[in-house]
């Protein structure tokens, strides 16, 4: 009987600056550390190094401009569009993610159609790839229900991971490591996790942990973390495409993932 090759875990990831994750998840995926291919590399800000790093391997890329398509969008009236009961429950789901100084609930719904209008787009470019896993390695845009729908088909087998810089469940949102720093914990660390219509509430796969010792400060801690989560994020798309990730739901309801 031939032998028959195992499948490599074909990776698509969304960054938005430097890509120092995705050159990690590169490096793995050509030393062979992952089973896999980064088979093409997208970003919201055009021009970023992130993308240069990608060219450089010869993965396919894209970028769509976030902030010029949501200034040049700004027009969108929302009295002309019939909410259907999907998009009444993707608004539901999405409300988080709106900026707080938008404040009344026309405008939160204008400002979640233009950011699904380009997420729209994101996904246009998507579809020209065939990739089995989603790997958010500093994308800094929340994902609303609509894009998440779209990618994790089957609820039990979630396809988009994402790493955020704090040990889960403390310290979610955008500044992870300041707020880690600032508050004054004596361990940091970084967590990796499946995406879910929360801002980093998805089931854990992995936590590394970082000292903050004394002397240390905001910058050389972020650094350390850093180091760390080159060596965290490789090692669960691994476990990804091993097939050794199982998401259950736990005593509390609450989603959790098992590994083996």
């Amino acid at each position: 009987m031939a032998h028959q090759e195992k499948k490599r875990l074909k990776i698509g990831v969304l960054i938005s600056g430097s890509g120092s994750n995705l050159q990690a998840i590169i490096d793995a995926c050509e030393s062979g550390l992952i089973d896999g291919e980064v088979v093409f590399v997208g970003s919201d800000v055009p021009d970023v190094k992130g993308l240069a790093r990608a060219k450089k391997h010869h993965i396919p890329t894209f970028a769509v401009n976030y902030k010029e398509f949501m200034r040049a969008a700004r027009s969108f009236d929302p009295a002309e569009k019939v909410l259907t009961e999907s998009d009444s429950d993707f608004m539901k789901k999405s409300l988080h993610i709106v900026p707080r100084s938008i404040t009344s609930d026309e405008d939160k719904i204008a400002w979640l159609y233009r950011r699904m209008a380009f997420e729209m787009i994101l996904l246009e470019h998507m579809e020209q790839f065939d990739f089995d896993l989603l790997v958010l390695a500093g994308f800094m845009r929340n994902l609303t229900a609509f894009f998440i729908d779209q990618i994790n088909t089957d609820p039990a087998k979630p396809l988009i991971m994402n790493i955020h810089p704090a040990l889960l469940p403390s310290f979610p949102g955008t500044n992870g490591y300041e707020d880690t720093f600032n508050y004054g914990c004596k361990v940091g660390g970084s967590t990796v996790h499946f995406v879910d219509y929360g801002e980093d509430t998805g089931p854990i796969i992995g936590q590394i942990t970082v000292p903050i010792l004394p002397g240390d400060t905001l910058d050389n801690f972020k650094e350390k973390g850093l180091k760390q989560e080159w060596i965290l994020y490789p090692q669960c798309i691994q476990l990804f495409a091993e097939g050794s990730l199982k998401v259950v739901t736990a005593d509390n309801g609450r989603k959790k993932v098992q590994i083996g």
